[in-house]
C-alpha cells in the first residue's frame, strides 16, 4: 500500500474522549490494518493494550490529518500541561504537531503565510528545548516514523533554536524568526520532483543542479508573500552557503554569511547525516561529528563556530543518555 496516503500519530497524542472521531490503523508487515473505526471511541483500555504491546504509533489517512492538526494545535497548551504525561511524551506530542504542520506547509504552500500557527509552535518548542535535558532524545523517536523532509525540517528547527539560545543573546522575536526560517528552510523542495528527491542512486549533474535551486526558489516564493522577516528568509536562502565560498546559491564566504545561516548550515548537515536516507544509512552521532570536523578543517564551516556546535550537541547527547 502507498505510504503517502497514511500518516503516523504517536499514541501520546491520542487523548481518550477528546481526540477526533477518525479511523485509526496499525501497520503490520507493510499493510495498514484497521484498529478502530471512526464510530468507536479510543479508550484508556486501548492505550494500555497498545503500551503492553510496545506500540508507539497508530496511523491515519491523510484526509483526516486536517481535523487532527486542528485538535492538536488548538489544545497544545492544555495537553503539554497535563501532569500525567512525562517529558518524553510531551516532546513526542510537540514534535508530532510540528511535523504535521510542516507536512501541511509542503503540501499546501499557502499555509506558509499563516504565521500565527508557526509562531505558536516555535514558542512551545523554545520552552521545551530550554527546560528539558531530554528534548532532543524525544525528537529522535519521531524521526523514523515520518518522511525524511518533514522530520528533518523539525529537527533542524530544534537544533537551531537550541544553538542560538546558548550561543547568542537573541531577542525572543528573533528566536521566533530563527525558528520559522529553520522550519521552512527546505521549503523550496516543493519545486523538485519526487523522482529526483527519492532517487536511491547518485544524482546526475542536471538533477543536482535542480536540487541546488531549492534555496533560491524557496526564498523567492516566501519573499513574495511579504510576511516573513529577513532573518527567516536568510536561513531559507543561505543555509547551503559554505565558509570557503563553495556553497550556493550566492557563493558568499566567511563572515559575510549571516550567523543564522552559518548555524543553520551546521544543523542541516548534522541532521542529514544522522538520519536514514534512500541512498545511505544514518551515521552515528560520533561519525557525523567526525565528518563535519574534517569539513570544517577543510574550510566548509567556521572552525570556532563548529567547535561550539560540537560541544553543545555532545553535551545534550550525553545528558539525554545519562
Amino acid at each position: 500500500m502507498n505510504d503517502r496516503f497514511w500518516r503516523p500519530i504517536s499514541i501520546d497524542c491520542i487523548d481518550p474522549g477528546l481526540f477526533p472521531s477518525v479511523a485509526l490503523y496499525l501497520k503490520s508487515t507493510g499493510n495498514y490494518v484497521l484498529y478502530k473505526n471512526e464510530e468507536r471511541p479510543f479508550t484508556e483500555d486501548d492505550r494500555r493494550r497498545l503500551e503492553r504491546n510496545f506500540t508507539e504509533f497508530l496511523y491515519v489517512r491523510t484526509g483526516d490529518l486536517e481535523e487532527i492538526n486542528d485538535y492538536l494545535e488548538n489544545n497544545l497548551t492544555e495537553i503539554l500541561a497535563r501532569d500525567e504525561l512525562d517529558s518524553m511524551a510531551k516532546g513526542r506530542i510537540l514534535y508530532q504537531t510540528s511535523v504535521n504542520y510542516v507536512i501541511d506547509v509542503f503540501e499546501s504552500p499557502e499555509i506558509a503565510s499563516n504565521l500565527a500557527r508557526s509562531r505558536k509552535l516555535i514558542q512551545h518548542l523554545m520552552h521545551y528545548l530550554t527546560t528539558d535535558a531530554h528534548a532532543l532524545e524525544s525528537l529522535q523517536s519521531i524521526v523514523g516514523h515520518n518522511f525524511y523532509i518533514y522530520t528533518h525540517s523539525v529537527q533542524v528547527t530544534a537544533l537551531n533554536l537550541l544553538l542560538h539560545e546558548q550561543l547568542f543573546n537573541v531577542t525572543p522575536d528573533e528566536m521566533i524568526d530563527v525558528g520559522i526560517g529553520s522550519m521552512l528552510h527546505d521549503f523550496g523542495m516543493i519545486f523538485i520532483t519526487e523522482q529526483v528527491l527519492d532517487k536511491p542512486d547518485a544524482l546526475s549533474q542536471v538533477e543536482y543542479y535542480k536540487v541546488k535551486q531549492h534555496t533560491q526558489k524557496g526564498y523567492e516564493f516566501l519573499k513574495r508573500n511579504g510576511l516573513n522577516s529577513e532573518v527567516a528568509l536568510t536561513i531559507v536562502r543561505h543555509h547551503h552557503e559554505r565558509y570557503d565560498g563553495n556553497g550556493y546559491p550566492a557563493g558568499i564566504k566567511g563572515d559575510n554569511i549571516p550567523r543564522s545561516a552559518q548555524l543553520s548550515a551546521l544543523c542541516d548537515v548534522y541532521s542529514a547525516l544522522i538520519t536514514d536516507r534512500s541512498y545511505r544509512k544514518a551515521s552515528t552521532h560520533a561519525d557525523a561529528l567526525k565528518m563535519m570536523r574534517e569539513e570544517a578543517k577543510g574550510g566548509a564551516f567556521n572552525i570556532e563556530l563548529f567547535k561550539r556546535f560540537e560541544e553543545i550537541i555532545t553535551a545534550r547527547k550525553t545528558n539525554s543518555t545519562a
